[in-house]
């Protein structure tokens, strides 16, 4: 039978295997770098190992390395299986549950005696080097539900039993790696050798099912690479994001803390921290109010009943807060967009005062489970920077335009660089079929105006429309959900939201929501982490701390923080009894920008000696040249255009 294999068309025996098809185009390294193939028969495209059939309606075929986006997945999930292997000879009483391939390496579940340690971590890695160092086959078979059952019960693998159960397929496939056999789809690595690279990183405990109500299972994390290399750099990267998790730098920095016993996953503001949180909130009011947006506020907490008109009873309710009064229930908002829609129909509105851009720094509530909460990332309250625009659909593309112009200037100030994906109608929706598609076209078309590369994200959008979402690439690369635009027709019309159009007739207006940081929780901790905790200079809590030398210098140091403070800036002293390296030192742990150094020599002078946190010592400097130098650097990232912040 004629196959196209890698682009040449080549005759090919029938019963021939995929790998030697594959090696009628490939040989040498090439060849010895594949792990799987890409089989396009009947129309259907698939993944398949390379020690199988090539099938007879076979119209295409592709080698899959080692290296590629899929054959890292492939050689991930098959060190899964290595590491099972290795778990049941170290620990035989051991029961396996589920162990995929995830995006930054692979994990399993066990059911185990006593929960796995990062102290037993090593010497699975040592029992993992051996079966890769025997370079044993991965090899598929196929058993009827009734032959698999009866193999994974006689072997007392019941979470295999349960899986099995759930399965409708009369066929069901496993691998055997050594002597450790797994329910699996494939493909796999030909054999273990290619699983050479991989490092275990740690352990954590999940239910069977994400149902607390199942029994606690001990999951490992691990990781696994092409090379030596790519791993090497990858355990480089994750110690790094180490030194910045913000979690670690808030507490010392004293930017925030959480009462896990009080309120697990809300957020307590120390001084510093919310001094932060301050001016990035002042300045964001002010670029909204400078872009012709209007400041609004709504309630915490509205009638069930309201939330069952605007479907997120329906659709949400198990992300939401509900509380009792005067024998009514409440829903505490998980988002803006109702109290908006209220405020919007206080008044008549004509097409001229059209479009009507409403912006909150709303706080809102959401029902997170605790397992997913993480610092500032994923917490239980937070406040969104939310923006709902109510337009006529012949504005609409102009004001998505519009916010995504807004979008491309944070995104300049903070230097992220950033992706576009457009998601697409989930299953779960409201909305006739033609606002779907208007909303969808709506946003396809603003974001090639403003000629930006998108990506669809096919049903992932929210229950009432389409949106755009923003995936900020921070220094490491790792990719943060951010800016959100989403366009909807549907709640205008259970609202009855509508307008007096040119001809006095009433017409029903379209509706943007919007948020730019998404949660200004969540946008901090990721600055704290692109930053290292060393915040640009106007918007660092404290940008320069006076460091006295000797007592004697102390008067001097207080009048210049007085003078200092007057000029605006964020200053504060430490005129301990410390040696002054010892102060440096800690001010530059703190991260502050400017340490200015005071003995007899300044204070005579009348000025102080200027060092940065990086050690940069700039020597000298008055008071009003300290003052301009700072004012200058807090100017600096807002001079590449499209944003202006007034430090007066």
């Amino acid at each position: 039978m004629q196959v196209q294999v890698e682009g040449q068309i080549v005759e090919i025996e029938a019963g021939a295997t995929i790998a030697h098809a594959l090696q009628q185009v490939l040989s040498g390294k090439k060849f010895k770098a594949l792990v799987a193939a890409q089989v396009t028969a009947n129309g259907n495209t698939s993944l398949q190992d390379l020690a199988r059939q090539l099938p007879t309606d076979c119209t295409e075929l592709k080698g899959i390395p080692f290296d590629s986006s899929e054959g890292l997945q492939i050689v991930r999930h098959s060190t899964a299986h290595v590491m099972a292997c290795a778990v049941q000879r170290l620990f035989p009483k051991a029961k396996v549950t589920i162990g995929p391939a995830i995006d930054t390496g692979f994990y399993y579940d066990f059911d185990v005696e006593r929960p796995f340690s990062v102290d037993d971590l090593a010497a699975i890695e040592e029992e993992m080097r051996k079966i890769v160092a025997a370079k044993e086959p991965f090899t598929r078979s196929e058993l009827s539900q009734e032959a698999a059952l009866e193999f994974f019960g006689t072997k007392g693998e019941q979470y295999k039993v349960e899986l099995i159960q759930g399965l409708s397929n009369e066929t069901i496939s496993c691998y055997r790696c050594a002597e450790f056999t797994d329910l699996c789809r494939g493909p796999h690595v030909p054999d273990t050798g290619f699983c050479k690279s991989f490092k275990l990183l740690s352990v954590a405990g999940a239910y069977w099912h994400g149902d607390e109500h199942n029994p606690m299972l001990s999951r490992i994390y691990g990781t696994a690479f092409a090379d030596d290399k790519a791993l090497a750099s990858y355990l480089k990267q994750i110690e790094e994001a180490k030194r910045r998790d913000h979690r670690k730098l808030g507490r010392e920095l004293k930017l925030f803390t959480f009462e896990e016993n009080v309120a697990p996953g809300m957020v307590f503001w120390l001084p510093k921290g919310m001094l932060v949180r301050t001016i990035l909130e002042d300045f964001w009011r002010r670029e909204h109010l400078k872009r012709g947006y209007d400041l609004v506020q709504g309630p915490q907490l509205l009638r069930a009943e309201t939330w069952q008109r605007s479907g997120h009873y329906d659709h949400y309710r198990e992300n939401m807060y509900f509380t009792q009064i005067d024998e009514d229930q409440y829903g505490i908002k998980p988002m803006n967009c109702v109290g908006h829609m209220l405020i919007y129909n206080n008044e008549l509105h004509s097409y001229r005062e059209l479009p009507k851009r409403f912006f909150e720094l709303g706080l809102v509530h959401r029902h997170e489970k605790s397992g997913v909460l993480h610092g500032l990332l994923r917490v239980r309250q937070f406040t969104q920077d939310d923006a709902h625009i109510i337009c006529t659909p012949e504005q609409l593309e102009g004001e998505i335009l519009g916010v995504i112009r807004l979008i491309q200037d944070l995104m300049r100030l903070f230097d992220f660089q950033y992706k576009i994906l457009i998601s697409t109608r989930p299953e779960d929706s409201i909305g006739t079929d033609e606002a779907w598609e208007l909303a969808t076209n709506a946003l396809i078309s603003a974001v090639k105006s403003a000629d930006l590369p998108y990506t669809i994200n096919a049903g992932d959008g929210a229950f009432y429309g389409p949106k755009i979402d923003v995936v900020l690439l921070d220094c490491l690369g790792r990719e943060w959900q951010c800016s959100t635009i989403q366009v909807d027709f549907t709640l205008p019309e259970r609202f009855d939201l509508v307008y007096v159009g040119q001809d006095g007739e009433r017409h029903r207006p379209v509706m943007v929501h919007r948020a730019i940081m998404g949660s200004v929780e969540r946008f901090i901790g990721v600055l704290i982490e692109q930053y290292a905790g060393a915040l640009p200079v106007w918007l660092a809590p404290v940008q320069a701390r006076l460091l006295s030398v000797t007592d004697a210098a102390r008067p001097w140091v207080e009048e210049m923080q007085t003078a200092l403070t007057q000029a605006g800036l964020r200053v504060e002293t430490d005129v301990r009894n410390e040696k002054l390296g010892f102060k440096i030192r800690e001010a530059q742990v703190a991260k502050i920008p400017y340490m200015l150094v005071v003995g007899e020599k300044e204070m005579q002078a009348q000025g102080c000696n200027v060092r940065l946190r990086n050690g940069d010592n700039l020597g000298l400097k008055s008071v009003a040249e300290i003052t301009a130098l700072i004012r200058e650097a807090q100017a600096q990232p807002f001079k590449q255009g499209g944003m202006c912040y007034s430090f007066a």
